[in-house]
């Protein structure tokens, strides 16, 4: 019988660990308990610019045009509505 570390020493797949991988499909850098690098200031101010038009455009149009979230049909007027269709039973006349 063979021993077991043998058979792993001569098969390199079995050798081969997740650390000694080389990255495939651009993998890049791998960093484990390692901090990324921080961005740059204007990579910073850019994404800041680009969150505020966003925040602006999204507010700006919910404001402006509420019916994309209320929907485009006029409200009901309830004073049109009837006791049957609010479900209240009719008034005894004793």
């Amino acid at each position: 019988m063979f021993p077991l570390r043998s058979v792993v020493r001569t098969v390199p797949i079995l050798k081969r660990g997740i650390a000694t991988s080389a990255p495939k499909l651009g993998g890049g850098a791998w960093a484990y308990r390692v901090a990324p690098q921080a961005p740059s200031k204007v990579t910073v101010l850019k994404a800041e610019a680009v969150g505020t038009v966003m925040w602006w455009w999204v507010l700006y149009h919910l404001f402006t045009e509420p019916e994309h979230i209320t929907g485009e049909f006029p409200y009901p007027d309830p004073a049109k509505w009837t006791d049957a269709e609010l479900g209240i039973p009719p008034d005894d006349e004793d």
